[in-house]
């Protein structure tokens, strides 16, 4: 017969999906074309063959001959190229596409056709005879048959079990097969041999020659013998591609469970915050950071980071670089741009906390309230650099703490006591190994606001070294004209520190360079007077201690003659901090004292219930029984067998009272009026229910013998003659006793002489610690004409030592003009002391007082009783201002001094102190020393206030 040829060929596209698939053996077979795809769809590229079938279909003549195209004798079968499939197949025509034809194909019907796609499905063998035409190739065939074999034959049998047997084993590993042998059965019918043997060539994957070979096979034996090594080989195949299947799944696994932990590492490390090194997850990380502050965000710091962010995703993270961007970025989004608190201008609210916090200090709450009141008016708050100096323990400190919490503020504080190094407030180059922002960029992300008090401690004792001068790194930062652009060296980009409070802490103000001094307003903290102190340990120390030992305001008491004798003999110093320690000292001397008395009367307590009880089961009960101890704390009842009868029952009111007597005092205490209260209250009770006691066993469950039917009467005096010892009492702190708790006293009084004698004379000197008083003597060391000289001793300084130079001039002018006959300096060796001669001593206060002790001496007159002063003299005997004034007041108060000299132009820093300070002094104020010398030894003077 006739048919179109339709040659098969690797440029045939199946399915549309894959180019170039060659199609081999499988579909050289009967019925495998079906039985591998359902469908062999092929799409045509030659537009006359197409057209060619389309008719033919119409005619319904549906059936081509397909046939194997031979491979090009030129090249290499087994080398796969698809140049050839290109070019070649799809220009051979007529006789040159003949040639190229295997003999023998297979006879297709064709199922359908939708435009270019051609559905084939094999039935039979065909030889090709002869070429009827070129275009398209027409052919004569002829239907090719199978040899005649027996079917019975044993070889036969046994090569297709064999096909089968490997064909089975191939199955179990493809599981893809068992469909074709589905499909295979359902289109074409049952397996015979023949059909046998095609199925397992075309489901082989066997080369294309091999499979030809199959089809032209036409003795079935040898065809199953062709077939049988076919599948053997894929067999092998399959056996090969499972075990790298198997390694490859061995390798995916351990790839996927290692890719599974790392996610899940990732996830767990994200939920604690500690997320590395991943350049997305860093990205995405400071962009939520920032994404609040975008707003207020300066544009050239969102610049800065964007050009950070896209530098940090070119980088590797193994490199040093990456971790430096990484943490320059980290503080820059950690820093609150444009955060600010809301302050809080409400003045009342402001005054009350202060109160709180701190008594007294007036002229530092004024300060407060009127940065606060300006605040209000304006609307905002600029930033300030306050100074607060003033000796150690008066405050300074916690003023910074209240005054942040009255402006609404959060508050930081750094000491730059010692500091040698203007990294850290500038901070250091990111080039440095371990580089770190400085001190305020560090303030700014931890307190997260961009408004903070920052309180600068200790300023007066700033240090200098290799490293630099902080003070003058300081200079910046505290300057309002130049801390608006505030530039950190690590972040280098400038910070506005304009709306920040800066309060300064210092103990002597002449310690702080002048130009960070000139910088800075300057409050003065004096010391305590000895009504502040008492005030202070009243209402906050005490309290505060006593709290925070436990200690109930009614266990103890400390007597305002023990606080003052703490103060004058224990606590001198013009703060407060030692006071805190010297009551901290008692209150845990106390608190111990508590604790011991607590455990004996709480055993004692126990004991004198347990009598009681006892007494009152011996009254209620007919039958005669013992109350032994069954361990602490617990009872047992025992009858005269000695075998235990308890039965549980409810609790009555009576019980309850017994339990509540129990346990009504947790730390085993009692008062005789409680304990006879409790007392009378159960006797009531057992009277009124007339019933029989109950005692508590150790479990806590009421326990009782068996009951009685009688009434029992109990007498009231049987319950009140348990008596309970009062062994708790009150502890009560007094000038008796307080060197118990806090040792000898520390100080003894400053004032030497009740009455001075003549060459002494009482000065009052300022230190770091306070106010002081300070004696000044001057002794005879020998006489004769000619022999005036001064000798110094008492560790004085360079400025002292000049002042009693001067005070000897004075002096000597002095004399002459009281005494012109009196040539006492001119032929007397004198020596002035200082007392005590172990503390060092400089300052020019001291000059009245030096010229008033040489004349005493020179006078023989004693100076006025309870009379000190301070003052500096110039050669013209001009009296000259001089500080601390509170601080000496506070130190003439404490000497019981009544009348001090000041110079007048202090006479403002007198005005200045509160009313408490100043009450009961007599206070003069003096221009010229001869003022002086008219109070110190004139019988008449008056106070010139």
């Amino acid at each position: 017969m006739a048919c179109i040829i339709w040659y098969l060929h690797l440029q045939i596209n199946i399915l549309s999906k894959f180019s170039d698939l060659p199609i081999v053996g499988s579909s050289l077979c009967i019925g495998v074309i079906l039985t591998e795809f359902n469908n062999f769809d092929i799409f045509l590229q030659d537009s006359k063959l197409l057209e060619a079938l389309v008719e033919n279909r119409k005619r319904s003549v549906a059936y081509v001959g397909a046939f194997l195209l031979k491979d090009d004798p030129e090249t290499d079968p087994s080398i796969v190229s698809g140049s050839d499939s290109a070019k070649s197949i799809n220009d051979l025509k007529g006789k040159d596409l003949f040639k190229r034809l295997h003999e023998v194909g297979t006879l297709a019907q064709i199922t359908s056709i939708q435009g270019d796609q051609v559905v084939l499905v094999g039935h039979r063998r065909l030889r090709i005879t002869e070429m009827v035409d070129e275009d398209p190739l027409t052919v004569k065939v002829d239907h090719l048959k199978e040899k005649p074999y027996n079917k019975d034959d044993d070889v036969i049998k046994a090569t297709s079990f064999e096909v089968i047997a490997t064909l089975r084993d191939i199955l179990k590993t493809n599981s893809l097969w068992k469909d074709h042998v589905q499909t295979y059965t359902q289109h074409i019918g049952d397996f015979n041999y023949p059909r046998l043997a095609d199925f397992g060539a075309a489901i082989s994957g066997a080369n294309k020659l091999l499979c030809q070979q199959v089809l032209e096979e036409l003795d079935v034996y040898e065809r199953l013998k062709l077939t049988l090594e076919l599948v053997k080989k894929e067999m092998e195949i399959s056996k090969i591609q499972e075990s790298i299947a198997k390694a490859i799944e061995e390798k995916i696994s351990g790839d996927q469970r290692r890719y599974l932990l790392n996610e899940q590492l990732k996830a767990i490390k994200k939920e604690l915050g500690l997320e590395t090194d991943d350049k997305s997850a860093l990205t995405a990380k400071f962009g939520e950071r920032l994404e609040p502050k975008n707003k207020q965000c300066p544009p050239h710091v969102l610049q800065v980071i964007e050009e950070e962010l896209n530098k940090l995703q070119l980088l590797e993270a193994s490199s040093s670089e990456f971790n430096v961007t990484r943490n320059y970025l980290d503080w820059l989004t950690a820093l609150p741009w444009g955060n600010y608190s809301d302050e809080n201008f409400d003045i009342q609210h402001a005054q009350k906390i202060l109160d709180e916090d701190h008594y007294g200090l007036s002229d530092v709450k004024e300060r407060i309230l009127e940065f606060i009141a300006v605040g209000k008016l304006r609307g905002t708050s600029q930033g300030k650099i306050i100074c607060l100096s003033g000796p150690p323990g008066v405050g300074k400190t916690s003023v910074g703490h209240s005054m942040a919490r009255a402006l609404n503020r959060r508050f930081y504080r750094f000491s730059v006591g010692g500091l040698a190094d203007v990294a850290e407030i500038k901070g250091h180059r990111r080039t440095y190994v371990g580089a770190m922002p400085g001190k305020m960029v560090q303030c700014l992300k931890n307190v997260g606001t961009a408004n903070p008090l920052v309180l600068i401690d200790e300023i007066d004792k700033l240090g200098k070294g290799h490293a630099g001068d902080p003070a003058s790194a300081l200079l910046e930062l505290l300057d309002p004209e130049q801390n608006a652009n505030f530039l950190d060296h690590f972040l280098d980009v400038p910070i506005d520190l304009s709306k920040v409070l800066f309060v300064c802490t210092a103990n002597v103000v002449e310690m702080i360079p002048n130009p960070l001094l000139d910088r800075m307003e300057v409050i003065a903290l004096a010391g305590y007077i000895t009504d502040e102190k008492m005030h202070i340990a009243r209402d906050y120390l005490e309290k505060t201690t006593r709290e925070a030992c436990g200690i109930k305001s009614e266990q103890v008491e400390v007597t305002d003659a023990a606080l003052l004798a703490l103060i004058e003999n224990y606590c001198r110093e013009a703060g407060v901090r030692n006071l805190q320690k010297q009551i901290e000292k008692i209150y845990r001397k106390i608190a111990l004292q508590l604790v011991r008395q607590g455990v004996t009367n709480e055993q004692s307590l126990k004991v004198s219930l347990q009598q009681g009880a006892k007494q009152l089961r011996e009254k209620s009960t007919e039958e005669p029984t013992q109350i032994a101890d069954d361990g602490p704390g617990g009872k047992k009842l025992e009858d005269g067998n000695s075998h235990e009868r308890a039965t549980t029952t409810t609790l009555t009111e009576s019980e309850q009272a017994i339990e509540v007597s129990l346990h009504e005092q947790p730390n085993g205490t009692a008062t005789e009026e409680s304990e006879a209260t409790s007392h009378e209250h159960l006797v009531e009770q057992l009277e009124a229910d007339k019933v029989q006691p109950t005692l508590l066993s150790s479990d806590g469950i009421a326990t009782t013998d068996q009951p009685v039917d009688s009434k029992v009467n109990i007498k009231t005096s049987d319950v009140k003659d348990v008596k309970v010892d009062n062994v708790i009492e009150k502890v009560i702190v007094d000038v008796s006793n307080l060197a118990d708790f806090v040792g000898k006293p520390v100080f003894h009084a400053e004032r030497i002489y009740d009455q001075t004698p003549v060459g002494v004379v009482m000065g009052l000197a300022w230190t770091a610690m306070g106010g002081s008083t300070l004696y000044v003597e001057t002794a005879l060391v020998e006489q004769g004409e000619g022999k005036g000289a001064l000798l110094l001793t008492g560790q004085l300084g360079d400025v002292m030592k000049e002042s009693a130079q001067i005070a000897h001039t004075v002096a000597r002018a002095k004399l002459l003009q009281k005494e012109p006959d009196n040539p006492f300096f001119a032929d007397s060796k004198l020596h002035l002391h200082v007392p005590a001669g172990a503390t060092p001593k400089d300052g020019p206060s001291a000059g009245c007082t030096m010229i008033t002790s040489m004349l005493s001496l020179a006078m023989k007159k004693h100076v006025k009783k309870e009379l000190a002063m301070t003052g500096e003299v110039t050669l013209t005997g001009r009296i000259l201002p001089i500080g601390g004034v509170k601080e000496k007041i506070i130190a003439a108060r404490r000497s019981e001094v009544k009348t001090i000299i000041f110079p007048s132009a202090n006479r403002r820093d007198f005005d200045e102190l509160a009313a408490n300070v100043k009450e009961g002094l007599e206070v003069h104020f003096v221009d010229d020393y001869n003022q002086i010398f008219e109070l110190a030894f004139g019988s008449n003077s008056k106070p010139q206030i």
